[in-house]
């Protein structure tokens, strides 16, 4: 149970911490994360605020879609860019510090569009949920100057969808999405193949109807993590067997249905067991 009072507390420091901005660049994902984030530095700070979104093969299109849409909407400044995740060989190889070269990558492009813009600050979405979990990637964003707003007001993940629901975003019950590299285990190689696979396997899951979900790769092994409200509905046989015949035709010899459901930050278990 949300505690609004105190929500709407965090969120008139969040506002106040932006305001003293006199310009920012939200890295922006399209979840509600930084969704809220965005909403809330443009009414802070107006026309004084922009978005960044990077696309390769590791975002999922449909993520990339509801970015636009959401920036298109509320005439935000919106830069679009390609990154080469795929050419970072730290990256490809998939150790438990992948997040933290990609994340470094990817801050040398945000600094690098602020600088063209005349931007002085960079935000990215993180909240103090995410603090828990293991997160390389924050180190390089700390190291890079990228502030975390989110997390300076301590706003939670329940915080953050009601404040967003506050707010009128639809994004508010969006369910969490990760990039596509998190569905393979560490020490797996992520190749272009693999993330398509995984990739087309999710989205024909979303347009079946299901909401929090994740393809795990495990060579050709796809293990179905969903949410355990919705087990019963994917294992019901005519909705078993569209699954199953899908996702061989993706490329998939085995279809594994993960019991426990989909838990974030699953993969992390085995860092954890080192």
């Amino acid at each position: 149970m949300v505690d609004e009072s105190l929500a709407r507390s965090k969120k008139e420091l969040l506002l106040h911490h932006l305001g003293k901005l006199d310009s920012l660049l939200v890295a922006f994902s399209g979840g509600v994360d930084s969704s809220l984030l965005l909403a809330s530095a443009q009414q802070a700070l107006g026309d004084k605020v922009a978005a960044v979104t990077a696309t390769s093969s590791i975002h999922p299109r449909r993520e990339q879609d509801e970015a636009s849409k959401f920036t298109r909407k509320r005439e935000i400044n919106h830069i679009i860019f390609k990154s080469d995740e795929t050419k970072i060989p730290e990256f490809l190889s998939n150790g438990p510090d992948r997040c933290y070269h990609c994340k470094k990558a990817l801050s040398k492009e945000f600094l690098r569009v602020a600088k063209e813009k005349a931007i002085n600050h960079v935000a990215h979405g993180a909240n103090a949920d995410d603090l828990e979990d293991y997160r390389p990637g924050f180190r390089a964003a700390e190291e890079a100057g990228i502030i975390a707003p989110l997390i300076e007001a301590g706003l939670c993940k329940d915080e953050i969808r009601f404040l967003a629901k506050d707010m009128g975003l639809s994004e508010w019950d969006k369910p969490a999405m990760a990039c596509l590299a998190s569905r393979f285990p560490y020490g797996s190689a992520i190749t272009e193949k693999g993330l398509k696979m995984v990739e087309e396997a999710e989205e024909f899951l979303l347009n079946e109807g299901f909401r929090g979900l994740r393809v795990r790769h495990h060579g050709s092994v796809a293990r179905i993590e969903i949410s355990t409200p919705e087990l019963r509905k994917i294992v019901s046989d005519d909705t078993r067997k569209a699954v199953v015949e899908k996702l061989r035709r993706i490329g998939f010899e085995h279809i594994a249905l993960d019991l426990e459901g989909y838990i974030s930050g699953k993969m992390n278990r085995s860092i954890a067991r080192v």
